[in-house]
């Protein structure tokens, strides 16, 4: 019987090491978690910021904006998607 004061179970292991052989695990599972999602992140597609604001710029010349009048002149009401909705004296039930 060791005299290091340890409780013993059934298996004959004290309760102490197993407690660290447990702990060790979690940790070393959990490492191999943040392992994997580091590795899935660094294999992620990456862009550059310079072509991702060229890209943004190119969009926002390109695509016409109804919120700023003041670029893309007056809207027609009929391509207004922000006009309000006409109504023919009926309700409208969403």
């Amino acid at each position: 019987m060791p005299s290091s004061g340890y409780e013993l179970r059934a298996g004959g292991e004290p309760v102490q090491r197993n407690k660290k052989q447990s702990m060790a695990d979690l940790k070393l599972r959990r490492l191999t978690e943040l392992n994997l999602r580091l590795r899935e992140d660094l294999d992620r597609p990456r862009v550059r910021v310079s072509d991702a604001a060229d890209s943004l710029v190119a969009y926002t010349k390109q695509t016409k904006d109804f919120m700023v009048p003041s670029v893309w002149g007056p809207v027609d009401k009929r391509e207004d998607p922000y006009a309000p909705p006409k109504n023919n004296g009926c309700c409208v039930v969403m």
